[in-house]
């Protein structure tokens, strides 16, 4: 599956589902951002950019990644 990018102009969240474990770290961490039962799943802008780095961060499988 490719890779899905996700911006909010300043920053932009890479998604790489192949790499994804499905831990659930983002949707516990933001859940105002990560909603898995919508689409499209990722709704940047309901978090700063600060917020976001962070938390792809703690992504343990490296499936999530800011460019």
């Amino acid at each position: 599956m490719k890779s899905k990018e996700y911006s909010n102009g300043e920053i932009t969240v890479v998604w790489q589902p192949e790499k994804c474990i499905h831990a659930g770290v983002c949707v516990k961490t933001l859940p105002e951002v990560y909603k898995p039962n919508e689409v499209p799943w990722v709704k940047i802008n309901n978090a700063t950019s600060d917020q976001l780095k962070h938390q792809v961060n703690l992504c343990p499988s490296g499936a999530l990644s800011i460019k």
